[in-house]
């Protein structure tokens, strides 16, 4: 046996201490570390979809690593036109990509959110390719993170005094028809006397604080237009959708967080 080739004690004693350092997370070193088992990791309610509003995706890769005119800029994923997918930051991690703005009673939307955005220019169609990428990831998100498929949102509903993206050319019904998003469904049936199309928008999660904004949002995503009063049919789609936020199974996450109705 070769002495030589044995560790010392001190030296056995001193990597166990250094592993017992590296298993335990990082902690305020003003207290005592006693850790509990009691606890999960900080997780994302919610899926918000952007289009990047530039000319390639080799600009949206540049504005997302670095800045735009307003400041720093970032999203989790970016999928190009040709369906490649790209991650810039981790999902554990506050990407900076929806701003200030509003969902149901969710305001700190970064922290509560994953943000994908889409390399599109807001005039164009939608590529095949990245809308295939975009339900593959979808499905990915949604099964790892515990989301409900139906958490997935535009950031034009988050903010819809400021942001319109992804445009209205968006194919949310075919995102629909792939489980994912919340969606009216056929036929439609016309609303109970008394039915408030107000109460039913904000129940959805829409921020009210403008209005015209708020159905702007509503029916860019919905109805295929950008009208700011209320068209024909809206009623019908808005007691669609309460209904299945209100059948959900007891127990279930919403799929979209509702605020208290004032």
């Amino acid at each position: 046996m070769n002495l030589r080739r044995l560790p010392s004690l001190g030296a056995v004693a001193l990597a166990l201490v250094l592993a017992g350092c590296a298993s335990a997370p990082p902690h305020n070193p003003l207290a005592q570390w006693r850790g509990s088992p009691n606890f999960n990791e900080r997780r994302a309610q919610l899926i918000v979809l952007h289009h990047t509003q530039m000319d390639s995706v080799g600009e949206a890769l540049r504005t997302l690593q670095t800045a735009n005119s307003q400041g720093k800029v970032s999203a989790h994923y970016l999928i190009g036109e040709d369906g490649r997918i790209y991650q810039l930051v981790a999902e554990e991690r506050r990407a900076w990509h929806a701003g200030a703005g509003r969902w149901g009673d969710v305001s700190d939307l970064n922290s509560a959110s994953i943000g994908i955005e889409l390399d599109n220019d807001g005039s164009e169609p939608f590529a095949e390719a990245q809308i295939q990428s975009l339900l593959r990831l979808l499905a990915d998100l949604t099964r790892r993170l515990g989301l409900p498929p139906q958490a997935i949102l535009a950031h034009g509903d988050l903010a819809p005094e400021r942001k319109s993206d992804p445009s209205v050319q968006f194919p949310w019904k075919r995102l629909a028809d792939a489980g994912f998003g919340l969606w009216p469904r056929e036929p439609l049936a016309a609303p109970p006397p008394g039915f408030d199309p107000w109460a039913a928008l904000r129940l959805v999660g829409y921020d009210l604080r403008d209005p015209g904004a708020a159905l702007a949002a509503f029916h860019r995503r919905f109805r295929g237009n950008e009208a700011r009063d209320w068209q024909p049919g809206d009623a019908e789609v808005l007691y669609d959708l309460q209904r299945q936020l209100v059948a959900l199974p007891e127990g279930a996450p919403p799929p979209l967080p509702a605020p208290p109705l004032r």
